[in-house]
């Protein structure tokens, strides 16, 4: 199993110690590109499809909340790609 299967199947259990790299990584094998905004918000574009997802970077640690992950769950599955 690779790092990416790993890691989608990690994000569907929604764990506590998710981490942002993580999901940095299941975007781009998505084809997802991360665009910085303002402070800590960040914004995942698909230039295919002009899709957006906009999150806040966890900060000072790196693990995601329970509701963006939640929010990308629902995203990827909306899109068809879990």
């Amino acid at each position: 199993m690779s790092r990416f299967e790993k890691a989608l199947e990690r994000l569907k259990k929604k764990p506590k110690d998710f981490t942002w790299r993580e999901l940095q990584m299941i975007m781009s094998h998505f084809g997802y590109q991360e665009m910085k905004g303002a402070g800590s918000r960040r914004k995942f574009i698909n230039p295919k499809t002009n899709v957006i997802v906009s999150l806040h970077e966890p900060h000072p640690n790196p693990e995601m909340k329970r509701y963006a992950l939640e929010i990308i769950i629902d995203h990827l599955n909306e899109e068809g790609l879990i």
